[in-house]
């Protein structure tokens, strides 16, 4: 890998790190492709990468799991582990990257994250968390930060949760980005655990009021900018996931009416299209196949007419062997 790519340094001339608005860490989502093309709608948002173990960095293809793209910045890498050393190594690995913060998972309810006794099962052992904080801080000077749940199963105590969130923050979490629903830690699928639990927006609200000088961001059933501003006279930040990822236009306007900024407002879909072309040629010339890049673009037209011709052609001709960009501009000219 070029070595642009393998240890990005801070960019003095980027805008400083701001949580009023983010885009949540995915399984099978987040990667660069999809981190570059949604930072084409502001460069204000916060970018996350998805869930990497601290094990995988420290013994695995460190290029691979954490590269980036210059442009993705501000860009913040989430870490799934329990192990306070074995964190402390990969967050090493990950400020040499260049990072703009390291935030910690205790909210992946998934089978194989359980086995691992680290994401939202860490929730049950608040103390073990804060020393794996404590341990990310002495690792960097980067913003750490703790991604969690209002609680595990059926948890229904405010106590708790307020109890685990200040032993975060006592340990120095700079930031908790709260996904305002339980984790099921058995019954339910993870796609199941991002909507079944119900939502409890009041407790992360009342978070807040508890702790006025920590930063608290919400996350969980959020889909629109509206929304966003109601949940921001209650938080300081908003942090939406799979409906920018399925409806990525959802952001067009998110500069002007989160940041109050127009410089890269009401951009529309064709020239984004356009804007997204080179770096697909760039990357088809390292050998990543269309299809890695296309799956994050298939949502662009949502809503549009002859959207539903643009995505079957694209599913039918960008798996071929030799497909280029001319593939994209063929569904696009489907879209007149």
């Amino acid at each position: 890998m070029p070595a642009a790519d393998k240890a990005q340094q801070p960019n003095p001339d980027r805008l400083p790190l701001n949580r009023r608005f983010c885009i949540a860490p995915m399984m099978d989502c987040s990667d660069r492709h999809s981190r570059f093309f949604l930072r084409l709608f502001s460069e204000r948002i916060l970018l996350y990468t998805e869930m990497v173990t601290a094990a995988a960095i420290v013994h695995g293809d460190r290029d691979r799991l954490l590269g980036f793209n210059r442009e993705e910045h501000p860009l913040a890498v989430q870490l799934g582990g329990s192990d306070p050393e074995l964190l402390y190594r990969a967050a090493r690995i990950c400020n040499d990257y260049g990072y703009d913060e390291i935030n910690l998972n205790c909210g992946c309810p998934s089978d194989r994250v359980q086995s691992g006794s680290f994401g939202a099962c860490l929730m049950l052992e608040p103390m073990r968390v804060a020393d794996c904080v404590a341990a990310l801080k002495s690792a960097t000077a980067v913003a750490v930060t703790v991604k969690h749940r209002t609680g595990v199963d059926r948890q229904e105590g405010y106590e708790d949760f307020a109890g685990f969130a200040k032993a975060q923050i006592d340990a120095g979490a700079e930031a908790l980005i709260v996904h305002a629903r339980n984790a099921w830690l058995q019954g339910l699928s993870p796609k199941q655990n991002r909507e079944i639990p119900p939502l409890k927006y009041d407790w992360v609200y009342r978070l807040k009021r508890d702790f006025p000088n920590s930063e608290i961001v919400i996350n969980g059933g959020i889909k629109t900018m509206p929304a966003c501003l109601e949940h921001l006279r209650h938080v300081d930040g908003a942090m939406l996931g799979r409906e920018p990822y399925n409806n990525p236009y959802v952001l067009h306007d998110v500069d002007a009416v989160i940041f109050n900024c127009r410089a890269r407002a009401d951009i529309d879909r064709f020239t984004l299209l356009q804007r997204v072309y080179p770096y697909i040629e760039e990357q088809l010339g390292r050998g990543v196949p269309l299809t890695r890049m296309l799956r994050h673009l298939l949502g662009l037209f949502n809503g549009e007419p002859n959207a539903r011709r643009w995505r079957r052609y694209l599913g039918e001709h960008a798996h071929c062997k030799g497909a280029g960009v001319e593939v994209l501009q063929r569904a696009e000219s489907l879209l007149g």
